[in-house]
């Protein structure tokens, strides 16, 4: 082996030598896993802005778990709950629309979990909760996170079926008896704790980028669900890690390092995308 190459092979390993590296390897696979497979279905649903009305209305209950020193999974799971009441209710007040319902009760937690977050009593790494430190993730954290994804992921290989039946032709599913308010009922279920995963990573402002970011990428190259789904899980392991060497090595956080390389990847994929057209279209008119 050369020296070079020994140089390498340490820079590759020497990070991940540490308990707390290695539980953050962990986690972001567990994120690329989730994130790139009921990503695709976020996206091929127009699920996005309900993913981040979740993340952000979610804040006071995580901001109140801090507070009183329980598992932050508590704190975000009745913040949730909360978030989902408060748009249902705002949705019945008359003259107001769908979209400015979930606008009008998400702004007004995430308003009210920045206030608490003020209070005198607050954490010093309240911050975490907003830009996620998966470096700080528990033994616990990713044992409670991995039964999490494993619920996700094997309900949507139980609805498969259905969802590809209302994902791709909602008349059609009507037909079959398949109701398409029941599988976005369920797509919404799944994403609410595919949300208290990722927010302990990425926390309250970035986890939309594992869940959104991957799979738009993905639909840009191909539009078969198999390979789409593989891609995005591809594209959020590759950016996980490349975030935690990214931090690692430029000590910067590892959230915003992972975020930022999933969102690079989109527009590359994009970039991509476009070139690909642009040349589709030259060549036409040449011929």
């Amino acid at each position: 082996m050369t020296p070079a190459l020994a140089t390498v092979l340490d820079a590759l390993a020497h990070p991940f030598s540490q308990g707390l590296m290695q539980r953050a390897l962990l986690e972001v696979l567990l994120l690329a896993a989730v994130g790139g497979t009921l990503g695709c279905w976020i996206v091929l649903g127009g699920l996005s802005y309900g993913a981040e009305s979740l993340a952000h209305g979610m804040f006071p209950g995580l901001v109140l778990a801090a507070l009183a020193g329980v598992p932050l999974l508590l704190g975000g799971a009745a913040g949730i709950l909360v978030a989902a009441l408060a748009v249902a209710l705002a949705g019945r007040v008359r003259g107001i629309g769908r979209d400015d319902a979930v606008a009008v009760a998400v702004t007004t937690l995430f308003g009210l979990g920045a206030l608490l977050a003020l209070s005198p009593a607050t954490p010093v790494g309240i911050q975490g909760l907003l830009f996620g430190d998966v470096l700080g993730t528990t033994s616990a954290d990713l044992l409670a996170g991995a039964a999490l994804v494993a619920v996700v992921l094997l309900a949507m290989w139980l609805a498969h079926q259905r969802l590809l039946a209302a994902g791709f032709d909602r008349s059609g599913a009507r037909a079959l008896g398949i109701s398409p308010f029941a599988v976005d009922a369920l797509l919404l279920t799944l994403l609410a704790l595919a949300v208290l995963v990722a927010v302990q990573g990425l926390g309250n402002l970035l986890v939309v980028a594992v869940l959104v970011a991957p799979a738009a990428a993905a639909r840009l190259v191909t539009r078969r669900l198999a390979p789409m789904m593989a891609l995005a899980v591809a594209l959020g392991a590759v950016a996980g890690i490349g975030g935690l060497y990214l931090s690692y090595y430029a000590r910067i956080a590892a959230g915003a390092s992972i975020a930022g390389l999933l969102v690079a990847g989109y527009l590359l994929a994009r970039l991509a995308a476009v070139t690909s057209q642009v040349r589709k279209g030259s060549a036409t008119a040449a011929g």
